[in-house]
Parts: C-alpha cells; structure tokens; sequence
C-alpha cells in the first residue's frame, strides 16, 4: 500500500506524519507499505521540515529532517493507493486537481480514521507552535489508520 500524507507546505503536519508511518511500518513489519508527504502549494519546494517539527518529532524518537517539501503533483494520483489530507481545506484542494473520479476516491481526511466522519483538522502547528500535540493527535490518528486498514484486508 502506497500512502500520501498531504497538509500546505509539506513542513510541519505531513512530514510529521510520514514520519510517524514510517515508524509503525518498521515496527508493524507491515510488507510492502511505502509513505511519503507533500503540499498543495509549492511555498516550500527544496526545503527540510520546519525545525519545530523535526524537534517535536525528534523526542519521539523519529527522524525527518532528511525529507525535502515538495508540492502534490498528477502523477501522484497514479502512484498512491491512498492520498491523506491533514484538514479539509487540503482536501478540498486535492479533489480539484484530482484527473478522475478513481482518482478523488483515494483522497481521505487523515483524523477520519480516528474520529469517523468528523473531517476534524489536524491543527497546523506553524503559527501557534504546538507541535508535541500535535504529533501525538497524528500518532493516534495513524495508529487508528493502520488497524483499520489491516482488519479490512483481514476481511476481504
């Protein structure tokens, strides 16, 4: 399974998040998932995640400084089995650069897997800095991820 986690800039909420599956895919040993993040704006192409994130990240035991921002583009649509908004104003844009509708089927709000049909937002950390709770709404919103899609696969 192919994950896209997706926020504005790709440095702060979808690096954290990337890095989080990155972590429970080791530890799940769960074969064959690869996870990668982007943006809906290209505001940060080139850049390392905010050092806040990495920080917040960081004493968790997760590294992410290694990433580089980049903005959401056609071809991922093709790639990705699943494409992960941190809010529904990404959402929204994510669905209207969508090629197909196949293509808009892959796109979810992140913390609906979490708290179901919520479309509950990921804060973003980059203006009131809060970005320990906001790793730990993303771990658990990941690890409500995971288990769901495994038992899913479970049953079909």
């Amino acid at each position: 399974m192919k994950i896209l986690m997706v926020c504005l800039g790709n440095i702060c909420r979808s690096p954290m998040a990337q890095g989080i599956l990155e972590d429970k895919i080791k530890k799940y040993k769960l074969k064959n998932w690869e996870v990668d993040s982007a943006g809906t704006s290209g505001w940060h192409d080139g850049e390392a995640p905010d050092n806040r994130a990495i920080k917040a990240a960081k004493g968790h035991g997760i590294d992410i400084s290694q990433q580089v921002s980049r903005k959401l583009s056609k071809k991922d649509f093709d790639y990705y089995d699943l494409i992960l908004a941190m809010d529904s104003s990404n959402y929204t844009e994510i669905k209207r650069l969508c090629p197909s509708n196949e293509s808009c089927d892959k796109v979810h709000i992140m913390l609906n897997y979490l708290h179901p049909n919520s479309n509950m937002a990921v804060p973003d950390p980059y203006y009131d800095g809060k970005f320990d709770e906001v790793f730990k709404l993303l771990d658990n919103g990941i690890e409500s991820f995971i288990k769901q899609t495994l038992q899913k696969s479970q049953s079909n």
